[in-house]
């Protein structure tokens, strides 16, 4: 049976994002084609994180009893407010469901909208908080946990598993505790692949969200390059269609720091095939992906 709402806490899902009574630009739930072969489920829960109008999470769950593994899903869109949100995520989130994967798909504020540094990472690291409240309200599985992101988004899905010092965004903060990471076509290090990132988007994306460039503002950087600060995961796959496979040192950073690193190049991929269900790149990567999402060996046993 489908597991529903708990209680009063938890808004019931409208299948798209809050608008806000502002002037602040709205993405207005565009799909990118995501859904072209998989319409999203409607989720069993909604739970906030935070009072503003992008303070929610989309919780689906899968039919059974479980425990089941858990996939944090973040959306991309170039940390500008009015250019994407959690809506085109929503397929992907659809098919892991299907495929016996729970899934928590956050949105969250970006440039034009309050975040940026420091509030995009204030939120994401309270939507990271709903973990523990899924997990002891629903069959979760607490050591399969995934933190995934598309584009932008790779950046929480990384930074979460990150240790902090005083420098970072956040100030000093220990790691979250999760196993694993997926990031879809999106960067390692946002300092080392800024003109590739701005490229993507067909505008400057980094720097606005940053607060400056990386001449001007190196600590930010530093604080939040893998260089210094490798993410704590046993598992990082990276799936990449438009970007690159990441920089040699960001890659050697995250190895040394005894995480097993995949990257797998799509290169006649489009930035959103790789996360539609159904296409030919999704279907291409989706073995490796829930490998991943089930914690898998290299055999396909369940660790």
């Amino acid at each position: 049976m489908r597991h529903v709402a708990l209680g009063l806490a938890l808004l019931m899902a409208t299948g798209s994002a809050p608008t806000a009574e502002t002037a602040v630009p709205v993405a207005e739930g565009r799909t990118f084609g995501a859904d072209a072969h998989l319409a999203p489920s409607r989720p069993d829960a909604v739970l906030r994180y935070a009072d503003h109008p992008r303070g929610f999470a989309e919780l689906r769950m899968p039919e059974g009893e479980g425990p089941f593994p858990l996939a944090v899903i973040f959306h991309g869109g170039c940390w500008k407010a009015g250019v994407a949100d959690q809506v085109y995520m929503a397929p992907l989130a659809t098919r892991w469901q299907q495929q016996g994967v729970a899934t928590l798909n956050v949105d969250y504020r970006e440039v034009g909208d309050g975040g940026g540094w420091p509030d995009s990472f204030a939120d994401w690291q309270a939507a990271a908080a709903l973990i523990e409240q899924v997990a002891a309200d629903y069959p979760i599985d607490r050591a399969r946990v995934t933190l995934v992101g598309h584009s932008a988004g790779a950046l929480p899905a990384q930074w979460l598993a990150m240790a902090q010092g005083d420098d970072g965004p956040l100030g000093a903060r220990e790691p979250l505790a999760v196993r694993a990471a997926i990031v879809l076509d999106g960067p390692a290090e946002i300092g080392a692949e800024r003109a590739a990132f701005d490229a993507l988007c067909e505008f400057s994306a980094v720097d606005p969200f940053m607060g400056g460039d990386p001449q001007g503002v190196p600590g930010r950087y530093a604080a939040i390059s893998p260089l210094g600060h490798s993410p704590r995961l046993e598992e990082l796959l990276f799936v990449q269609a438009i970007l690159p496979a990441p920089p040699a040192p960001a890659q050697a950073a995250i190895r040394a720091a005894g995480t097993r690193l995949a990257v797998r190049e799509n290169p006649n991929a489009s930035h959103f095939a790789i996360l539609t269900p159904g296409s030919d790149a999704y279907a291409a990567n989706e073995p490796a992906m829930l490998a991943v999402l089930r914690g898998a060996d290299e055999s396909g046993e369940t660790l």
